[in-house]
């Protein structure tokens, strides 16, 4: 159970560095835009915003994959707890979003759904 926690926590910190690109690199073209549902007016006036969030993604994404480094490394406790603590915030956050954007359901799940799963297994592998 602990390697499929952090293989799970390990695919949730690549989707959010690929969110970290699309938020902060690509955000106002065509592709970008088509992910998120927003038009070239609202891309060209959330930029700025969207540069700042997606380096939250990426802050995220880097936090989860030195923990599973350092638990290979077999720093047990340290590693579990940045995995804990990076991917228990990319779910906390699709919570977040869950709750507060309801039409932004399918968006929360794509984001959510991984990490949650991974601190759960994590939790059951280092638990028994």
């Amino acid at each position: 159970m602990v390697i499929a926690g952090l293989a799970l926590a390990g695919v949730a910190a690549l989707v959010h560095v690929v969110i970290f690109a699309l938020e902060s690199l690509v955000w106002t073209t065509p592709r970008a835009r088509s992910v998120f549902g927003t038009t070239e007016q609202e891309a060209a006036a959330t930029k700025e915003m969207a540069f700042n969030q997606g380096f939250y993604n990426l802050f995220l994404a880097v936090v989860v994959a030195v923990g599973i480094v350092l638990f290979a490394a077999e720093q047990t406790a340290a590693g579990a707890a940045l995995v804990f603590a990076g991917a228990g915030s990319m779910a906390a956050a699709a919570l977040v979003l869950l709750l507060s954007s309801p039409d932004k359901t399918s968006a929360a799940l794509k984001q959510g759904i991984l990490p949650a799963l991974g601190v759960v297994a994590l939790t059951i592998g280092l638990t028994l």
